[in-house]
Order: C-alpha cells, then sequence, then structure tokens
C-alpha cells in the first residue's frame, strides 16, 4: 500500500449475511398473479447489482439459502434486495424489493428478519448527489426600488446510476418553488457520464418588498419560509421518454444566516411513490450485518496491537489480554476472528493456539470428548483453517463436488423420504460412489496440507498423548475432530461458503451432500471406526449404509492420513505446481492496441485467473484466446471512468499492452484488483508508477504525455512486495477488536471486579463471575487495568477525528434533503 496510506484516517465497510427464503411471491390475485413461475434475488448498492442468486424454479416460496460477503468499495445511500420473476422470451419482471438506508442498517445486524416486499417504482430507484451553490444578491430595479435575486449554481452531479448499464445523459433542471411560483430552467445536457461538470448558474427573482428601508436588503421571513429549490436530474433519451434520475429540494430558508450556502446533497427518490400495497407482494427472509470500520493512522494502534501480540507469551494464558477478549465475548460466533487474523500476520498463532489448546485439555475429563464444544481454542483453529486452508479446499474437493452437481445421481437412502420411483440398492450405490470419490480426494491429499495447519496438528496429537497415555486413539480424535468434522465435513454440506460452489446447491444435491457430509465426518473419526461404535448413530438407515466401508484398509487410509498431516517433521511449502483457479467471470475487454474509442472494441469474455496465469476466452470452457503468465504482471490498477466513458474499469499491466477490462460491478471490479494484484504482487519488476488513463490517438489521456513508453504519471497502489500468504490489514483487525472490546466493558468491569474481589482469591467465586477463566487474579487484573487504559487511549483518538470529520454538505458527507 502507498506510504500515505499509514497517517490518513480510512472508512471501510463490509457487508455479510444470508438470503434465506421468500413466501407467497407476487400478487395474490388480478391479471398479474404469478403462477409456476421460476425466480431469483440480488444485491445492489443504490441501483447497481452487486450479487445475484441462481434461479430458484417453479415456487412462490423459494428457499434461496445464499450467503455473501463482500467488501463495499465506494459509498452508498441505500441497500436493496430485489426478487424477481424469470421470463424466458421477455426480460426478466421485478417481483418486488426491500430498501434499507445505510443509517437503519444497524438496527437489523446480525438477525434473521422477515420483510414485506415493496412495489419496484421506477422514480423511487435513484442514487448519487449533487453540488449546489445557493446566494442571494440585492437588486436596482429601473424605478430605482430595491428587490432580491437567488442565483444558483449548478456545479456538478457523482455517482448517477448507469442506463442499461452504460453511462447516461444527464440534464438538470432548476425550480423555485412557491405557493404561487413555480419557475423552471433547465440545464445543458452532458453526454456518457454518471459524474457530470455542469457550473451553470440560474437567476430567480425572490422578492419586492414595498418597505425597502425596513427589509434593509434582507429576504422576508415570510417569503423565506415559502420558496424552495427543486433541483431534478434526469436521463436524456432523445426519441423516448426521459428517465428520472433523482431529485432534492433546499429552502430559502437556509439563507438566513447563511448569505452564501454551497453544499453537496443527496439526490432522493420521488416524494409520491407507488400506492400499491405492499403486502400483495410476499415477503422475504434476509439477514444482514453491516460494518464499517473508521480505520486511524498505525500509529494509534502500536501500543492494543504490542498487548495483543504479548498473548501467546502471558503465563497463565487466561491472563493474557487475546484470551480475555474471547472471555468477554463469549456469545459472538466471529469474536476471535481478528485476533487470529493479526497473530496470524506476525506468526503468532501457533503458541497461542497450543497454549489454549492445552488449558482447554486441562479441564477434558474424557477421552472421547475431546474438542467436541464450542470453546476459545476450537474457535481459534476453526478460523486459521478457513483461512490458510481455503486454497487446500479448492485442490482436494472442487472437482469432486462440481462433478457431484453435475451428474446429479440420486442418492437418498433414508426409507421415510424415497420416493416411489427410487431404487434404494441403486441409490446406496451411487452414494456409495460419491462418498469414496470425496474420501479419496481427502486421504490422498496430505501433501497439500498447509504447514501451519500440519504445525497446529501436530502440537495437539502430542498434548492429547499426554493429557490421555492410556487411550492409543486419542492422538488421532484430537486431529480428527478438527481436520474431517470441523474442516471437510463442513465444506461437503456448505459448498458455497468456501467458494466450493457458486451458488447454494439445489435441495436434491444437498441432500445428497448432507449424506456425504455424515459419512465423511464419521469415516474421519478416527474413535468412531470400531463395531461397537457404530450403535451411536441416530438413524438406521446411515448404521446400514456405513456397515459397507468397515474395510480394515479403509481404516488405514485415515491412520496414515492423519499421520502424514500431523508427523513431527514441519512441513515445507509444495509450491504452486498445481493449477489452482482463483477467479473467473464474465467481463467486458477491450481489444488489445485499438487506438480509438468505439463501443465495438468492447467484447464479452471469460476471463480465469489461476496462481499460475491470466487468460481470457470466447466462453466458458472454451480454449483460451490469449495467456498472460502471472510472471509477467507488472501492476494492476484501476482505470478512470474518462478513458472510455465507462464504469468499473481496470488494467493489466504486461510486457505487452495494457489489458483493459470492465467488470460488471463495483465490487467485481474490486475483487479482480485484490485477487491479480496477489498472486502478482512478488513479481521482479513491479512498476512503482501507472498511467491510470488510456494512451489514445497519439498521447495519454492522463498527463498528455505523447510517449507511449513513458513511465506512469501516478504512484502504484501495490508497488512494495508484501506476504503473498497472509495478506491482512493489522490496523482493521485491531480497529475491530478495540471495537469489540469497547461494546463489551460491562462484562470487562465485571471481570475485573472478580479479580479484585476476595472471593475470588478464597477460591469461592460469586455466580456471576463464574463464566470467567480465571487462574491468576493478580495478572488478569492487571491485563484487564492495561486494556482499558488502552481502550481510553484510543477512544481518545477517535473523539478526535470524529471532531475533525466532514462537515455536512461535503462531498463525503452530503446533506439529506427533501422531496416534492
Amino acid at each position: 500500500m502507498a506510504e500515505e496510506d499509514d497517517t490518513r484516517i480510512r472508512i471501510l465497510q463490509s457487508l455479510r449475511g444470508k438470503i434465506c427464503e421468500a413466501k407467497n411471491l407476487g400478487p395474490s390475485s388480478g391479471p398479474t398473479r404469478l403462477r409456476d413461475v421460476s425466480t431469483f434475488c440480488t444485491i445492489s448498492l443504490d441501483q447497481e447489482e452487486v450479487f445475484r442468486t441462481k434461479v430458484f424454479e417453479k415456487t412462490l416460496s423459494p428457499f434461496y439459502g445464499e450467503d455473501f460477503y463482500f467488501e463495499i468499495p465506494r459509498p452508498f445511500q441505500c441497500l436493496s434486495f430485489y426478487v424477481y420473476s424469470k421470463s424466458v422470451f421477455q426480460r426478466d419482471l421485478p417481483v418486488g424489493k426491500v430498501s434499507m438506508r445505510k443509517e437503519d442498517l444497524s438496527k437489523i445486524s446480525g438477525k434473521d428478519n422477515w420483510f414485506t416486499l415493496q412495489p419496484v417504482d421506477p422514480n423511487s430507484q435513484v442514487q448519487g448527489k449533487v453540488h449546489l451553490e445557493m446566494k442571494l444578491n440585492e437588486l436596482i430595479t429601473e424605478n430605482g426600488s430595491l428587490s432580491q435575486q437567488l442565483s444558483v449554481r449548478i456545479i456538478a452531479c457523482q455517482g448517477l446510476p448507469l442506463i442499461s448499464g452504460q453511462n447516461c445523459d444527464p440534464y438538470a433542471t432548476v425550480t423555485l418553488v412557491g405557493r404561487t411560483r413555480n419557475d423552471q430552467k433547465k440545464t445543458k445536457v452532458k453526454k456518457k457520464t454518471s459524474d457530470p461538470q455542469f457550473e451553470e448558474t440560474f437567476y430567480f427573482e425572490v422578492t419586492r418588498s414595498s418597505n425597502y428601508k425596513k427589509s434593509q436588503f434582507q429576504v422576508e421571513e415570510e417569503d423565506i419560509e415559502k420558496l424552495a429549490i427543486k433541483v431534478e436530474l434526469w436521463d436524456n433519451e432523445n426519441l423516448a421518454q426521459d428517465v428520472f434520475l433523482g431529485e432534492t429540494r433546499v429552502s430559502l430558508k437556509i439563507l438566513k444566516n447563511d448569505h452564501v450556502h454551497r453544499a453537496w446533497y443527496l439526490l432522493l427518490p420521488k416524494g409520491n411513490g407507488n400506492k400499491t400495497k405492499a403486502d400483495d407482494l410476499g415477503s422475504l427472509r434476509l439477514n444482514v450485518t453491516y460494518t464499517e470500520d473508521t480505520v486511524l493512522p498505525s500509529a494509534c494502534y502500536d501500543p492494543l496491537s504490542a498487548l495483543l501480540l504479548k498473548s501467546p507469551d502471558v503465563k497463565p494464558i487466561s491472563a493474557s489480554a487475546a484470551h480475555i477478549l474471547g472471555d468477554v465475548c463469549r456469545d459472538q460466533n466471529e469474536a476471535m476472528l481478528p485476533v487470529v487474523r493479526l497473530l496470524l500476520h506476525h506468526n503468532r498463532l501457533l503458541p497461542f493456539v497450543t497454549a489454549i489448546a492445552e488449558l482447554e485439555l486441562q479441564n477434558t475429563q474424557e477421552a472421547n470428548t475431546i474438542f467436541r464444544g464450542n470453546t476459545l481454542a476450537t474457535r481459534c483453529i476453526d478460523d486459521m483453517m478457513k483461512i490458510v486452508g481455503r486454497s487446500y479446499l479448492m485442490v482436494t474437493l472442487k472437482q469432486a463436488l462440481e462433478e457431484i452437481c453435475n451428474t446429479n445421481k440420486p442418492c437418498e437412502i433414508d426409507p421415510i423420504k424415497l420416493k416411489e420411483s427410487d431404487n434404494v440398492e441403486a441409490n446406496k450405490e451411487n452414494l456409495q460412489g460419491y462418498v469414496q470419490k470425496v474420501f479419496s480426494s481427502i486421504t490422498e491429499s496430505s501433501s497439500s496440507c498447509p504447514p501451519l495447519m500440519c504445525d497446529v496438528f501436530r502440537s495437539l496429537r502430542q498434548m492429547a498423548s499426554k493429557r490421555f497415555p492410556a487411550d492409543p486413539h486419542v492422538q488421532y480424535s484430537a486431529v480428527s475432530s478438527f481436520v474431517f468434522l470441523r474442516f471437510f465435513a463442513v465444506a461437503v454440506l456448505t459448498p458455497h461458503t468456501f467458494q466450493l460452489l457458486p451458488h447454494y446447491p439445489d435441495p436434491e444435491i444437498s441432500r445428497t451432500l448432507t449424506l456425504i457430509s455424515k459419512t465423511i465426518q464419521t469415516l474421519g473419526s478416527w474413535g468412531s471406526l470400531s463395531k461397537n461404535k457404530l450403535s451411536s448413530f441416530k438413524e438406521s438407515f446411515m448404521y446400514d449404509f456405513f456397515k459397507s466401508f468397515q474395510e480394515e484398509k479403509c481404516i488405514e487410509k485415515v491412520k496414515k492420513f492423519l499421520d502424514d498431516i500431523s508427523s513431527n517433521v514441519s512441513k515445507e511449502s509444495t509450491g504452486l505446481e498445481d493449477s489452482l483457479v482463483l477467479k473467473e467471470g464474465e467481463v467486458h475487454k477491450r481489444a488489445q492496441g485499438r487506438k480509438r474509442i468505439g463501443k465495438k472494441n468492447f467484447k464479452k469474455r471469460w476471463l480465469r485467473v489461476t496462481n499460475q496465469e491470466l487468460s481470457y476466452h470466447k466462453h466458458r470452457g472454451k480454449e483460451a484466446l490469449f495467456v498472460i503468465p502471472v510472471k509477467s504482471i507488472l501492476g494492476v490498477e484501476k482505470l478512470e471512468e474518462s478513458a472510455f466513458n465507462r464504469k468499473n474499469m481496470f488494467q493489466v499491466i504486461h510486457s505487452d499492452k495494457p489489458l483493459y477490462v470492465q467488470a460488471g460491478n463495483c465490487v467485481e471490479a474490486s475483487e479482480w484488483v485484490e485477487v491479480l494484484s496477489t498472486v502478482s504482487r512478488c513479481n521482479a519488476g513491479r512498476l512503482a508508477t501507472y498511467h491510470p488513463s488510456a494512451y489514445l490517438m497519439g498521447a495519454w489521456l492522463c498527463c498528455r504525455s505523447t510517449s507511449e513508453t513513458m513511465p506512469g504519471c501516478k504512484p502504484c497502489t501495490m508497488s512494495m512486495p508484501v506476504n503473498i500468504q497472509l495478506d491482512i490489514d493489522c490496523d482493521r483487525e485491531t480497529e475491530r477488536i478495540f471495537s469489540m472490546f469497547s461494546s463489551n466493558l460491562t462484562k470487562l468491569q465485571k471481570m475485573e471486579d472478580a479479580c479484585a474481589s476476595l472471593s475470588v482469591y478464597l477460591g469461592q467465586q460469586q455466580e456471576e463471575y463464574s463464566l470467567f477463566t480465571i487462574q491468576d487474579p493478580k495478572e488478569t487484573f492487571g491485563t484487564i487495568q492495561h486494556i482499558r487504559a488502552l481502550l481510553e487511549e484510543l477512544q481518545a483518538h477517535h473523539d478526535t477525528a470524529g471532531a475533525l470529520a466532514d462537515e455536512p454538505g461535503s462531498m463525503e458527507n452530503p446533506i439529506v434533503g427533501k422531496t416534492s
């Protein structure tokens, strides 16, 4: 990242959640009533679609089950979920929508909620902001009297929506409205831009007072209350009807104390809306979590980060800052994720995990319950596996799961769920074939297991054997409880959450994956591979099915695999010999080397990035039309919209002509840039500067240099090689830890009180203190006090940053005006 990033304040936004299901979609009566339709759901930031589920066939109560997560790369006003009916012969038709303003997202964060679908009104589909300047001037009329004149300057707009995927042709109307007046003026049309620069000024006569001495060049109070300026943005459609883009209304009373008013205003929908009854359209169940991190300069986080990084060395480990965070945030599923990421980045996770796992083993009384609960140790190891094991899952499971989805053989073996046409023996054979494929893929994958996972498994194995020396199987169950039960079985059950499949599987495939997952976790549980354990199956049909796997070679495969991934020799990296697909999808690519701007120069292509090469294809699955080796990439940067009058463009700079690509939306563009930058950032010869625009008509559009080989005019965003394996924003992770501590100050205070209490020292803990792990009250008390001091210090930095935040009306903090 550029050096200035260490000194500036960053606002980083992310969105995660699930589109769960819909019910009773469409009008319940009338000519437009839906019957046997296929539907899908989309997510839009303002009016830009950034996510789409797969199509769900012929039901008005579909279960979508689609998880989503993405970083939000730009400011936005509104988050919307649309339900569409899929049509074969005409364009997809909107059924309804759920819209939420950004400031309201915190009210629903992290919880399942049913939302009533609202009608999709074209006049409500707006986004962007407008920059206005208003000023009152006094004028002397021809008869010598004084009057007031209002000047309204339309400076610019920013972030207007795309129309049919392309930049619009916007213009603005400016109207002085009151009880008896409606004076309107219009700007010129700006061609093909979402960020038009108007710079036009319009004049309106406001008052002509009869008592000029009394007025003293001021607008009278009664006139100010009656008048307002309304600004509407439109897309010029020439032969068709112009498209409404948004509006805002500013009362002239704002000029009473401000002779010149200049500010940015959000564009809003028309006030009348659609009067259709919303309860006729059905409802949508959503789980949405919006996170906004205000990340301060790095120096602000150094003390808290240093305290957290000391955690593995604290004795006892329960007195460390990281463990205390887990104690006070015990009910939060993702409380430890930022700690894990921070320790991973600084290569401090292994000793911390070893210490907390050892503490958990001290409290484990039975070998068959080892690492089976949702504890601090299991959560940390789960998070670690999901971060460092993503590529491992891709290499191991992706091909097998894709084959299962593509062939989709019937596999139901539950007598209650069998259909009349099902052949249970054939289904068993199909299921067994799928299980064998997945099982073999896993047990033959030890060479691909990440070194850090192997180191953790080796440590767990040694500690388990020491804790239960009389049980020869516990060393295996300690490892299998993670790698099979919490890693591979979970990935098989929900492959879309690990990017192994693009969407939530169909119900039939999902059921097949459930049966495979159950079998895999049982096969992998070393302690359950004896006959006396088979009786623990709750379903008799699973007991009968699993008996077919009771072969010595199957047990030996599991044992050898667990031995390999938890051996006493730390594994070295296996390198990047196998080609691994990191991202692929449809884009628009500009023909390389073209000298002029033209729509025909852009064509749809299938872009594919692996750890070895970037390629584009005419269609998915076709041979590559062009290949760029990853080692040849010299830079990946976003492209200015003005280069080709297109949004969401980026460039891949290599030894030949730059490759210019347009992504489908802002989230996709950021993801392409990130994955290409990550896979190539350690390349030799990466550029330090780049051109943010294109070389056209004999000159660079950005700096006007006529030499095509001239070095770039702007510093690259990623010019220094960094850790390619763990690209972690440590400041952001520390900010999240600060936020979690701050939101749990009450629990932190209770834990401090527990340490200070004489009852703790005497070993007679009060019931309200029993939830905390306090082995050494004095040491824990000291750490808590240190944490509280650092929290106060960081809060002071935030307060200072808040005081310096943008005033209302700035580009970053536009004013929410009124509508008609």
